[in-house]
C-alpha cells in the first residue's frame, strides 16, 4: 500500500476563535465569516444572530457543499425553522452550534476531506 503525506495547509482551517473574531491561517476575520476548506467570504451576514433571515440561509445552500455548521457566537442558539428552509430544500445537512464547537467540527471535517462551510456569527461587544 503507497501512502501519501497529507498537507493540511493546502485547506482553510482555524486556527484561533473567540467572541469577536477567528483566524484563519495568518488572517484575521471579524464580523460574520463563511470559511470553506478553499475560500472565504467575509461579511457574509450583517445583523447578528437576531437579524438572520432566509437570504442568509438562500446564500449558504448556494455555495455547493454537503454540509454546513452554524456557529452561533459564544451561545448556541437556534434559527427559526422557517429559516432553514433553503438548505433543507437543496438536501444540504447543517448543524448548529456555539462559535467554539463549530471551528472544532469543521477542523475536523476538513481534515477528513468533507465538503463542508462554516458560517460564523460573532457576539456584539
Amino acid at each position: 500500500m503507497k501512502l501519501h503525506l497529507d498537507k493540511a495547509e493546502q485547506y482553510n482551517t482555524i486556527s484561533r476563535y473567540d467572541a469577536t473574531h477567528v483566524r484563519v491561517g495568518a488572517e484575521r476575520y471579524e464580523g460574520s465569516v463563511i470559511v470553506l476548506p478553499d475560500r472565504i467570504e467575509a461579511g457574509w451576514h450583517m445583523g447578528g444572530f437576531d437579524a438572520l433571515d432566509e437570504a442568509a440561509f438562500a446564500r449558504l445552500a448556494g455555495l455547493g457543499t454537503e454540509i454546513v455548521i452554524l456557529g452561533t457566537g459564544l451561545r448556541q442558539r437556534f434559527p427559526a425553522p422557517q429559516l432553514l428552509r433553503p438548505l433543507m430544500q437543496a438536501r444540504i445537512g447543517f448543524e448548529v452550534m456555539d462559535l467554539g464547537s463549530a471551528c472544532r467540527t469543521y477542523n475536523l471535517l476538513v481534515a477528513e476531506h468533507r465538503a463542508v462551510a462554516a458560517a460564523l456569527l460573532f457576539d456584539p461587544a
